[in-house]
């Protein structure tokens, strides 16, 4: 009998990279794709460990696993630190507090340059 392939490793795959560059959009880019390319990714494994000749490209589809674990780590992570700082550090008030004080002192040190 001819050997198929697991019906989701490729968008698992796929999934698992997109979460992984998306790690850094404040972490809600990474945690979503992440999270569904590990439920596809863990679908596959419980097939092939139902008939394990069946199948012949598991070691992608624990490659995928393995990826999306890591960029829900990472993004779950960066979307507490994210949330904290947030929540803890003021809201958008003082974050746009802390850009305008940036940007008055580039200014500052632009025109101390400049003389």
């Amino acid at each position: 009998m001819e050997q198929q392939k697991l019906p989701n490793t490729t968008v698992s795959l796929v999934l698992a990279i997109v979460a992984f560059v998306g790690c850094c959009c404040f972490g809600i880019g990474g945690v979503i794709p992440a999270g569904v390319a590990l439920y596809l990714a863990n679908k596959d494994k419980k097939k092939y460990e139902e008939n394990p000749e069946l199948y012949s490209n598991y070691k992608q589809a624990n490659t995928a696993r393995t990826v999306a674990i890591i960029a829900l780590v990472i993004s779950s992570v960066w979307l507490i630190y994210t949330a904290v700082n947030f929540f803890f550090l003021g809201g958008v008030e003082a974050y746009e507090t802390a850009i305008e004080q940036f940007q008055i002192e580039m200014e500052r040190q632009q025109s101390m340059q400049s003389e």
